[in-house]
């Protein structure tokens, strides 16, 4: 099943367009990028970038660091899933 990450249309709209378009054009990475309308996390969405990677809350002060926050989180879960394959 391919990594999903999932971002607030509001969050887009302020911080997080560049890092959509990057994630989605990246050749390297075979991820689902989808923006929900609200995903419930409106204190941060207000405040800075954030993302769910696997439904797991991912934030950084610029949309330069969520997005290397994010690929970094996809290779940890990667990672993991190498070593205890289902």
């Amino acid at each position: 099943m391919k990594p999903l990450v999932e971002f607030c249309a509001s969050n887009v709209s302020s911080y997080t367009q560049s890092v959509v378009d990057a994630l989605e054009n990246d050749p390297e990475l075979d991820v689902d990028v989808l923006e929900y309308g609200c995903l419930g996390y409106c204190g941060e969405c207000y405040m800075m970038p954030f993302a769910l990677v696997n439904g797991n809350l991912v934030q950084a002060e610029t949309a330069e660091e969520l997005l290397v926050k994010i690929k970094n989180k996809l290779r940890e879960e990667d990672e993991l899933d190498a070593l205890f394959p289902l």
